[in-house]
């Protein structure tokens, strides 16, 4: 006899079932990169429909040509991978995804998130994103926070660019930002210099203590 727990799992796996088995699939979904047409996705446009507003203006009658083949979108800016990644978040019932698969797509997803309208998977990319922010790629998610500008990322990337500005400004990856993004860097050093400015060094302790007021230089 199944247990309750199981019965639970097949009720909400039911979605990812119908992927896996293609049961009754009406559309093909094809990345950028996919040259070979046995690569294409097969998935149900009643579902993606139901998680993303911008699929579901692209699959109304009126824009598809009726046909006895199935219907192919082709996703041009992603990757095969990062759009079975996509393709499994949206059959998920509870909006889960595998941290493993969150952290090596996050950057494609975040971008496929805001071009397809599903604002759940870009507070999850978000919140992986900061939680990873380093000094190798605190610039490039400083950059990914202005397409479109989400101010939440970028604040996250801004503070820690400003904390480790001494070692990221003699990067060579800084230089391209530089050029790239000239009235960001501008910002980047006038927030720096504020900040120095506004730092006192104990003459005491030789630290920003906070401690010894009476010895601040």
């Amino acid at each position: 006899m199944a247990t309750q727990s199981n019965n639970k799992y097949v009720f909400l796996n039911g979605f990812r079932k119908l992927l896996t088995e293609q049961w009754q699939s009406d559309v093909q979904l094809k990345a950028g990169d996919t040259t070979d047409e046995a690569s294409t996705i097969s998935a149900h446009k009643l579902v993606l429909a139901a998680r993303s507003e911008v699929l579901k203006k692209m699959l109304e009658p009126d824009e598809i040509k009726a046909s006895s083949k199935l219907e192919t979108i082709t996703l041009s800016e992603m990757k095969h991978k990062e759009l079975e990644a996509l393709v499994e978040f949206i059959y998920s019932v509870d909006g889960s995804i595998s941290s493993k698969t969150l952290t090596k797509h996050a950057r494609s997803l975040y971008l496929a998130a805001d071009k397809y309208e599903i604002p759940y998977l870009r507070d999850l990319c978000r919140n992986n994103l900061i939680s990873s922010l380093s000094l190798s790629n605190a610039l490039n998610i400083l950059e990914l926070a202005q397409i479109p500008f989400d101010k939440v990322l970028h604040d996250a990337a801004f503070a820690n660019i400003q904390t480790n500005l001494s070692t990221i400004a003699s990067s060579a990856q800084f230089n391209f930002f530089v050029i790239k993004h000239p009235k960001l860097a501008v910002e980047i050093m006038k927030a720096f210099i504020t900040r120095a400015s506004n730092t006192r060094v104990c003459g005491y302790c030789n630290t920003v203590c906070g401690y010894c007021k009476p010895y601040y230089r």
